[in-house]
């Protein structure tokens, strides 16, 4: 019998199902990761998630729906549990309720969507679109794509948590031409969740968003943590710091990450990649110790003149 690169796939994604960890396993593992609560409520997540923008886009080729679930596989083998995704993302609403079935939907899954329609009036559909993409009960946490017809999507969402459809309610931004807007919502809404640009070089929500969120008890998502790569491409060839031991990372996304997920008010960091190795890396950075105010600003300034 011939051996294509999909039969290889297929096996190594039945493999990885096959070694899903029992609840009490996960439960040593996640005792091993770096958890951060969520203010609203107390309940603890990993401080690295899984991203789906441009990553999980890939239509309906079945070889490329079977890697999408490997890599969901080894997050959640690694104890992964946030993963985020929109409406806006194409294809990557209906690839991870793929991935989901073929994983026997586990129950480690902190389900993060978005809203993102201008016309409000249509905001339950999508969502509900969403749900069925997805294939869960109810989504964890859904959050108004960069504050789209932010004002009636919120009363939506605060409905529905009410009536126990929902647990947290969010808004997002990616652009900093928003952060004023956001910064209203935040400091107006009674809202769970806020998801900003935040990585060793895009720092400016440092000023404000990150002090409004501990002042008002909101958990922080860092979107685009390595600039959907143009970041590791930019500094990959550039040696790590002689110190970089001291931070606990040995590689650039984990010196990344480390950084981002250090910062006392950074609830998750939500890097995307195509591939099972990286998302093992990945999720090592929430794993030993995490860099302390000093060092954070030693890293960045290190970045920073490369």
């Amino acid at each position: 019998m011939q051996v294509t690169r999909r039969t290889v796939l297929q096996a190594a994604l039945a493999t990885m199902v096959a070694a899903l960890q029992p609840a009490w396993v996960l439960r040593a593992i996640e005792d091993s990761l770096v958890m951060k609560p969520i203010p609203s409520t107390g309940e603890r997540i990993p401080v690295v998630g899984l991203g789906s923008s441009v990553t999980f886009n890939v239509g309906e080729d079945s070889m490329l729906l079977d890697e999408c679930a490997a890599v969901m596989a080894a997050f959640f083998a690694a104890g992964g549990r946030m993963i985020d995704c929109s409406p806006m993302y194409g294809s990557s609403q209906p690839t991870i309720g793929s991935g989901l079935n073929k994983l026997g939907y586990p129950r480690a899954l902190f389900s993060a969507e978005k809203v993102w329609t201008a016309n409000s009036a249509s905001g339950p559909a999508q969502i509900e679109r969403s749900r069925a993409f997805w294939g869960v009960s109810r989504f964890d946490l859904v959050q108004v794509h960069n504050l789209l017809a932010w004002e009636r999507h919120l009363q939506t969402l605060f409905a529905m948590k009410a009536n126990g459809a929902l647990r947290y309610v969010g808004i997002t931004t990616s652009h900093s031409r928003r952060h004023r807007e956001i910064e209203h919502v935040m400091a107006t809404q009674p809202i769970d969740f806020v998801q900003v640009t935040y990585n060793v070089l895009d720092r400016e929500v440092e000023a404000r968003i990150l002090p409004l969120a501990r002042e008002r008890g909101i958990a922080v998502i860092a979107n685009r943590p390595f600039r959907q790569g143009h970041l590791i491409r930019q500094i990959e060839h550039h040696s790590l710091p002689h110190w970089v031991a001291e931070t606990g990372a040995s590689t650039w996304a984990k010196f990344i990450l480390k950084f981002i997920v250090s910062h006392p008010v950074v609830t998750c960091a939500i890097p995307a990649t195509t591939r099972v190795d990286h998302v093992r890396e990945n999720m090592t950075a929430a794993m030993g110790i995490l860099p302390d105010a000093t060092l954070r600003r030693r890293m960045a300034a290190y970045v920073a003149q490369l």
